[in-house]
C-alpha cells in the first residue's frame, strides 16, 4: 500500500516539469490526483501515465489567477473523488529582467501567478481540508527567495510564498492541516532550458557549469523535488508543519 492510498491530491501546473513528476510520483503513492493548468495539452499526457500506474486523475482547465476558475476546479475536484487532502502549489512562471527594465507586467503576472495564485487555490482548498479536519498544502517556493540577479519579481514572489506558508500553517494546524513549502535550486525542467536559450546559453553547458557549484555535483531532477513533496504530504511527516525544505543539493537558506 503507497504513503498516498485513498488521498486527493490537486496539483496545480501539473503538465510539465516539477508539477508533472509530483502528479504521477504522487499517483504511484496511491493518490487519485486533480491536474490543473492553464495549458491542459500536457495534463493529458500525465493523465495517460497516471492511468498506465492504475490510479485516477482529472484532468482540469485552471487559471490560478482566476478565483472562480480555481473555486469550480476545487468543487470538481471533490465532486469527482468525494475529497480533497492534498493540495501542491505548483504553478509558475518566468519573466526575468533588471530592474531597470523589468516592466509593470512583467512583475504583475509573476506576483499574479506565483503568489495570489497560491493564496486562491490554499484559499479554496482549506474549505474541504477544515471540514475532514485533515489536510496537507505544500508550495514550491526557490533558492531564489534569498536573492537572484534579474529576478526581483521572481525572488519576491517565492519569498513572499514563505511568509505565506508559516502563516497558513498557524492558522490551519488546528483542523488537521499542515502547511509547507519546499525551495528547490537548480532542476532540469523545460523552464530552465528554455530560460537558457533566452540568454543565448547552451543548456546542457549551462547545467555542466551549474553541476561544479552544487555539493552533491549534480543538478536536480524533478523527481527530487516530487519525493520531498510526498513525504511533506505523507502521514510521516504529520508532524512538521510551517518549514521551508531546500532541495538544492546542498545547505542555502
Amino acid at each position: 500500500m503507497g504513503r498516498l492510498e485513498g488521498q486527493v491530491a490537486f496539483v496545480t501546473g501539473a503538465g510539465r516539469g516539477i508539477g508533472a513528476a509530483t502528479a504521477l510520483r504522487m499517483a504511484e503513492e496511491g493518490a487519485r490526483v486533480a491536474l490543473a493548468d492553464i495549458d491542459t495539452k500536457g495534463c493529458q499526457q500525465v493523465s495517460a501515465e497516471i492511468d498506465r500506474l492504475g490510479s485516477e486523475s482529472l484532468v482540469l482547465p485552471c487559471n490560478v489567477t482566476d478565483s472562480a476558475m480555481v473555486q469550480d476546479a476545487m468543487a470538481q475536484t471533490a465532486n469527482r473523488f468525494g475529497r480533497l487532502d492534498i493540495l501542491v502549489n505548483n504553478a509558475g512562471v518566468v519573466h526575468d529582467n533588471l530592474l531597470f527594465k523589468m516592466s509593470e507586467d512583467e512583475w504583475e503576472t509573476v506576483i499574479d501567478v506565483h503568489l495570489k495564485g497560491a493564496f486562491l487555490c490554499s484559499r479554496a482548498a482549506q474549505k474541504y481540508m477544515v471540514e475532514q479536519k485533515y489536510g496537507r498544502i505544500v508550495s514550491l517556493s526557490s533558492t531564489s527567495a534569498l536573492g537572484n540577479r534579474g529576478q526581483a519579481n521572481y525572488s519576491a514572489a517565492k519569498a513572499g510564498l514563505q511568509g505565506l506558508t508559516r502563516t497558513l500553517a498557524i492558522e490551519l494546524g488546528q483542523f488537521g492541516i499542515t502547511v509547507n513549502a519546499v525551495a528547490p535550486g537548480f532542476i532540469d525542467t523545460e523552464m530552465t532550458r528554455a530560460t537558457a536559450r533566452r540568454q543565448g546559453i547552451d543548456p546542457d553547458q549551462r547545467i555542466a557549469e551549474a553541476s561544479k557549484l552544487i555539493p552533491v555535483r549534480r543538478v536536480g531532477q524533478p523527481r527530487d523535488v516530487a519525493n520531498v513533496i510526498c513525504f511533506l504530504c505523507s502521514d510521516e511527516a504529520g508532524f512538521v508543519s510551517g518549514q521551508i525544505i531546500y532541495v538544492a543539493g546542498g545547505p542555502r537558506g
